[in-house]
């Protein structure tokens, strides 16, 4: 479905808070799972996406499907914090329970190879691969090819169907 050659499962990042001890978390571990994966901030006008977040996570969990989150301090320095301030944040303010991994650059020579993947295989509007802002998010299906991308401002419940319909694409 996607242009790039390859899939999300072999890229690698560390989980948030060094729980693996500052290891790499293969993205291979959530093989057959739909995967939402957005970058995210903690002081930007979209962070109450978050509860929306993980409103699909915890709803959908069950059936296959789990969203992971990027922080990214590139877009108007809103994600300055350490990643216990992070992590407590996401936790105290909105409850977040799915995965969220150490910060990464999503654009420019710094890139995390993943986001370098993810905006070849879906670029935005015009083909700009560029991430225009925090909240920017890619529908992953089961075989780990990216098969939508979604602006900041899209609300992370209108992509119910879109995430329904890959889990009953089984």
């Amino acid at each position: 479905m996607s242009d790039a050659r390859g899939t999300v499962y072999e890229f690698s990042a560390p989980l948030l808070g060094g729980g693996t001890g500052g290891r790499p978390v293969c993205l291979e571990q959530f093989h057959g799972q739909v995967l939402l994966m957005v970058n995210t901030a903690s002081k930007c006008g979209f962070t109450p996406q978050y509860k929306g977040l993980e409103e699909l996570y915890r709803k959908y969990k069950g059936r296959g499907f789990t969203v992971l989150g990027f922080p990214c301090n590139q877009f108007g320095a809103q994600e300055p914090g350490s990643e216990a301030e992070i992590a407590s944040f996401c936790e105290r303010n909105y409850g977040v329970t799915f995965p969220l991994f150490a910060k990464i650059d999503v654009n420019g020579p710094l890139t995390h190879p993943l986001y370098q993947f993810l905006k070849k295989a879906r670029p935005g509007i015009f083909g700009i691969e560029r991430i225009k802002w925090n909240f920017t998010k890619f529908l992953v299906d089961r075989q780990g090819e990216v098969v939508c991308r979604y602006s900041p401002s899209t609300k992370p419940m209108v992509l119910a169907t879109g995430i329904e319909a890959l889990l009953d694409n089984q």
